[in-house]
């Protein structure tokens, strides 16, 4: 690392925003001088030995979580091709997710469909898969959408490229070496300790190499903010350390769900993914599913101070016989509180604390009996736990009765329509928690209150998924192409 040395642009953080920012930046301008900095590894030393120690050994830093392209080289790999979709029945895109529709605040539906085309051509030139899930089957579709509205439900259908876990990882392996070759910096194993502020404007970063120890001081009149759902909660240190300006967002609370691909044979069929959503009595809040994998694996995730939370994977060629997904109830805050995060986390951190820093699982007909799931129960359950380090136990002693009534209550609700996804023994795998919860104010160039100090993807509440991640880093690199 040479100290004291300036840079066009550092972009903290290698996920999708943060590498689709690069990539975009050397297209219009190779001459620039563009570090990316992660407090992760190169994607190729990115390793988890869960598989072979048959426990997560709660690495430092998390191998599924970061490193170069962030939590998206182990997700299941999934694009979602909204610029190919249908606009909804009010004439707009649907946006979902609770972050996903705050960049829709400064751009329109036509130049975000365009970014996202233009995203999904470079996947495709780096190997994404030319074929759509969930275009063939537009009657069956119909069909399940009219039957989901007589249970108060909306069902989503996004066409999908599906790149697998497996086939995300080559992927990004080859932008990896595509921005090496063209002479963008990359800092592994660095963690950005603070950002240098002057009379509010940003003028550079602290990094410290994870190795050494070593602090240094890297000076840039851009500095792009892109570290994830994982990087959230050094977002928000960073934000209040500097009077950056923000506002409390909403933090979506809820399990992985898991079932037999039988019981979701024609949703997977049909769309591959089927997001439905509610808003269940007696709270009335938004409830929906999200990120479903057809003969997927439930996976763990270690986040700061070993916190561990779920999540799901699906490969292309190595299948399971269960499909999981995610049931998320979005909870919005109002004043005087405004620590989303922090209640999110100690959500999760009760729930490790009962399964001893563990995923905690319990079959769904033990909630409905208020019991507690036993291991020889879970050992005799007809739906096998793809995720073979999680805990019997009870997940209504962590997870909080409102949240909770409104996930039973939207199980029974979308039971009415895919028939067997309220059996009562489905698996539930708590917690699964995602962290965008504080939105950082920026103006229509994603600028913060700090000058020159931007805010994109999932960390500041920006967008969630690949695609959208993906396309806000390119509309960065436009806007910052402009002042070169």
């Amino acid at each position: 690392m040479e100290e004291n040395k300036k840079y066009d642009a550092v972009i903290v953080g290698m996920g999708p925003a943060g590498i689709f920012c690069a990539y975009e930046l050397i297209k219009l301008n190779k001459h620039k001088n563009i570090l990316l900095i992660d407090q992760g590894r190169s994607i190729y030393e990115r390793s988890c030995p869960m598989a072979k120690a048959g426990k997560c050994l709660k690495c430092n830093p998390c191998a599924i979580t970061s490193g170069f392209s962030g939590a998206g080289a182990f997700s299941d790999g999934k694009l979602l091709c909204y610029h190919l979709s249908d606009y909804d029945n009010n004439g707009h895109m649907y946006l979902s997710g609770s972050g996903g529709d705050y960049i829709m605040q400064f751009l329109s539906e036509d130049e975000m469909k365009e970014l996202l085309d233009y995203t999904d051509k470079i996947y495709l030139e780096f190997g994404a898969d030319e074929k759509l899930e969930g275009t063939k089957f537009k009657k069956e579709i119909k069909s399940m959408q009219q039957k989901a509205v007589k249970e108060n439900l909306k069902l989503i259908d996004i066409p999908i490229r599906h790149l697998g876990t497996e086939k995300a990882h080559a992927l990004y392996a080859k932008v990896q070496d595509y921005l090496k070759q063209h002479n963008v910096q990359m800092m592994f194993l660095t963690s950005c300790e603070d950002i240098i502020v002057e009379n509010d404007e940003v003028k550079g970063v602290v990094v410290k190499d994870q190795i050494s120890n070593k602090t240094t001081t890297l000076y840039s009149n851009n500095v792009v903010m892109a570290t994830g759902r994982k990087g959230a909660g050094w977002l928000s240190d960073i934000c209040n350390k500097h009077d950056i300006k923000k506002e409390v967002g909403p933090v979506d609370i809820g399990i992985r769900y898991e079932l037999p691909n039988s019981v979701m044979e024609k949703v997977n069929k049909y769309m591959y993914e089927g997001r439905f959503v509610g808003e269940p009595a007696p709270y009335c809040d938004t409830v929906r599913t999200f990120c479903q994998n057809p003969g997927g694996f439930v996976s763990a995730e270690v986040y700061d101070n070993n916190l561990t939370l779920c999540n799901g994977h699906s490969y292309k060629d190595k299948k399971s016989e269960n499909t999981n997904l995610a049931i998320l109830v979005t909870h919005h805050f109002i004043e005087p509180f405004n620590k989303p995060i922090e209640y999110g986390v100690n959500v999760a951190e009760n729930m490790n604390t009962l399964s001893n820093g563990n995923i905690l699982v319990q079959r769904l007909g033990d909630i409905y009996r208020g019991k507690r799931t036993w291991p020889d129960e879970l050992k005799n359950n007809k739906v096998k736990p793809t995720l073979s380090t999680a805990v019997a136990g009870d997940i209504t002693f962590a997870l909080g009765y409102r949240t909770m009534t409104n996930i039973l209550q939207f199980i029974r609700s979308v039971d009415k329509v895919v028939e067997g996804f309220a059996n009562p023994e489905n698996l539930l795998y708590a917690p699964e928690i995602k962290f965008y919860s504080n939105r950082i104010k920026v103006n229509n160039n994603f600028e913060s209150s700090i000058k020159n100090l931007y805010s994109i993807g999932e960390c500041g509440g920006l967008t969630t998924g690949l695609s959208k991640s993906s396309a806000s880093g390119v509309k960065m690199a436009r806007i910052l192409n402009k002042k070169f």
